[in-house]
């Protein structure tokens, strides 16, 4: 093995190696809902991972165990819970000890996709726990591939969701110093579906329709560049591409404009039920795209630093999108969500283009087991990136509870983060270090009247969409306090709906909920959602001066549900009668300003990651004089 290699992105962020940042406060218990809900337990009763082919069983060998490992070994770390390690000490184990003589691990065909999700997970477990039969095996089956794709070309999902691939490929370059490594990445790109010219044509504006869907195949080009997972993981392809050589940062902007023009909903996501829907709020997302999503930009920050709208729009997914897609328990999920969703309900007469009945219920597997494994990677790898490393310092990024315990330059440091934020607007930061480096602080750009102040001095104004550079000499014990002040904000949608938002939360109509199991046995039974009051509402508000009344909470254990949401908005509307369902949910909104039916009547808006039932695009009418 050739000396440690140069990294191959400059300018970027590092993410600091698992278990030194740990979640703190109410991050902390959403990521214990995890562990004590099916991430933790799914090795335990669900056949496609405790019988997995991947261990040994006789199970699907495919792409689930994998899925589930890939967001069990982060969890483990940052929890550091002996129950999670040893279960990932036992997975990791057994591929290692079982890898072929040539090099293939797992069983089946030589099909690599599911091989990049096992290389992801054998490199955060390096990162975490630092056993070097994790980079000697990673390398072993690299080789192998090279191989493998010299005669049999990536294909089907591999063709798509080729960087991810290349990603591992780069850690392991800048890990080990093989070269060969690079040409490796360099085949794989060239086999791979080009997601980059992608971005310039940008061919799907529209909601695929079933008839057009019936005509593909799963090898078809079009079948792949509009399905939603592979446009969230096709994102990747720009900033890890990137770093080697010509920069694709304007390409990536370009590619998430089209997807915001054409698909966009309020939460940052885009609509995919299974493949690019367009943009009525009634259509789904994937809770697979939300996650992979988060994790291509997640990989763009690290690529390209702390641009503050991927920063945001970042924050926007993990803040609402993430929450909303799981029952507050983490005992099940949905296969689709939807911006305004006001029933979860198995129904034949549904609006997705090719998604089953059952998409938006919440269960153990409704409509498709992939989400059923691979959702759990979302919070931890946004946990473990909240922080990171900058050419010389630590770059904050959201500013969400957490302990940092690392060095910087041999130096050890010990940052906590405290606060309820995003729900509340003050941040404490305690620093204990030995030495004099620099801090970097995103101050976002909603928060305008930001203040700072170290050591109980003086706040002082921080510049919104700025990053504050803190070079200093942290010798003992610092404090740094933050005010993020957060108005409350209209954004206008499609036939003039409005959504509301306030800092990173958007905010949604809650509709109360009644939950009704179908099926399942729980902890993990499978539930449908019904609406007990109306939904069809028409916003009172004044669009230049929104007078929403914000009502604060304590923090409690679950703060995405109706009744634990530290935050929530109180307003007035009128029903609208003739704003009804269609194939089983909710119809467009109609054009504003819509008075409804004239009596006015208070509402509550709830985060929308808190509310399993919500109208998040709202018709909107001015007060009455």
């Amino acid at each position: 093995m050739n000396s440690r290699a140069e990294r191959l992105a400059t300018g970027g962020l590092t993410p600091l190696p698992l278990g030194q940042l740990r979640p703190a406060g109410w991050l902390r218990r959403q990521l214990q809902l995890q562990a004590d809900g099916m991430a933790g337990h799914l090795d335990e009763f669900w056949p496609d991972v405790a019988d997995s082919a991947w261990i040994g069983g006789t199970a699907e060998g495919w792409e689930r165990a994998p899925y589930w490992l890939d967001a069990l070994v982060p969890l483990s770390a940052l929890l550091n819970d002996d129950r999670l390690i040893a279960k990932v000490e036992r997975w990791i184990g057994y591929l290692i000890e079982h890898q072929d003589a040539d090099g293939w691990i797992g069983p089946g065909s030589p099909d690599v996709w599911p091989r990049m999700i096992v290389l992801k997970a054998l490199l955060q477990y390096h990162s975490a726990y630092a056993d070097k039969r994790a980079i000697t095996t990673a390398l072993r089956l690299c080789r192998r591939i090279d191989v493998i794709l010299e005669h049999t070309p990536l294909y089907e999902w591999g063709r798509a969701r080729w960087a991810d691939l290349v990603y591992s490929l780069d850690q392991l370059y800048e890990l080990s110093g093989e070269s060969w490594l690079l040409m490796l990445g360099e085949r794989v790109r060239q086999q791979g579906y080009d997601w980059i010219a992608y971005a310039d044509a940008f061919p799907y504006r529209e909601k695929m329709t079933e008839a057009a869907f019936r005509q593909l195949g799963a090898d078809d080009d079009r079948y792949l560049a509009s399905h939603g997972v592979n446009v969230a993981m096709g994102l990747k392809a720009f900033p890890v591409w990137s770093r080697h050589g010509e920069s694709h940062h304007a390409a990536f902007g370009r590619m998430l404009a089209s997807l915001d023009h054409y698909h966009g909903q309020a939460t940052g996501v885009f609509t995919a039920d299974e493949h690019l829907a367009g943009l009525d709020p009634a259509q789904g997302t994937e809770t697979c795209a939300v996650v992979e999503y988060l994790f291509s930009l997640a990989i763009a920050l690290e690529t390209w630093g702390a641009d503050e709208s991927l920063v945001d729009r970042w924050e926007h997914l993990a803040f609402n999108a993430l929450p909303a897609s799981a029952r507050a328990n983490e005992c099940g999920h949905q296969y689709d969500q939807q911006a305004n969703q006001v029933s979860c309900h198995v129904t034949e007469d549904r609006v997705y283009t090719n998604n089953g009945p059952d998409s938006n219920t919440f269960g153990l597997a409704p409509h498709f087991g992939c989400c059923t494994a691979n959702r759990h990677q979302g919070w931890p790898k946004f946990a473990a990136r909240l922080w990171m490393r900058s050419a010389d310092g630590l770059v904050a990024l959201s500013y969400a509870p957490c302990v940092l315990d690392t060095e910087v330059d041999g130096q050890r440091v010990r940052i906590e983060v405290a606060g309820d934020y995003p729900f509340g607007d003050r941040v404490d930061i305690s620093v204990a270090a030995t030495g004099t480096f620099p801090i970097q602080l995103r101050i976002p750009h909603w928060a305008h009247g930001a203040t700072i102040a170290i050591d109980g001095g003086a706040p002082t104004l921080a510049t919104a969409g700025s990053t504050l550079s803190l070079h200093l000499d942290w010798a003992g014990q610092h404090t740094i306090t933050l005010m993020l002040p957060a108005n409350i904000e209209v954004n206008s949608r499609r036939h003039r709906a409005i959504a509301i938002s306030r800092g990173p939360l958007v905010f949604a109509l809650a509709v109360t909920e009644e939950w009704r199991q179908i099926g399942g046995q729980e902890p993990y039974g499978d539930w449908e959602v019904h609406p007990l009051t109306p939904w069809n509402y028409s916003l009172e508000i004044d669009l230049e001066s929104p007078a929403l009344t914000v009502e604060r909470r304590s923090t409690a254990d679950a703060v995405f549900t109706p009744e634990g949401a530290p935050i929530r908005l109180h307003g007035r509307a009128t029903v609208v009668p003739q704003w009804t369902f269609r194939h089983g949910a909710a119809d467009t909104p109609p054009t504003s300003p819509c008075p409804g039916d004239g009596a006015a009547r208070d509402v509550v808006l709830l985060p929308y990651g808190a509310a399993r039932l919500r109208v998040t695009e709202l018709p909107w009418h001015p007060p009455r004089t």
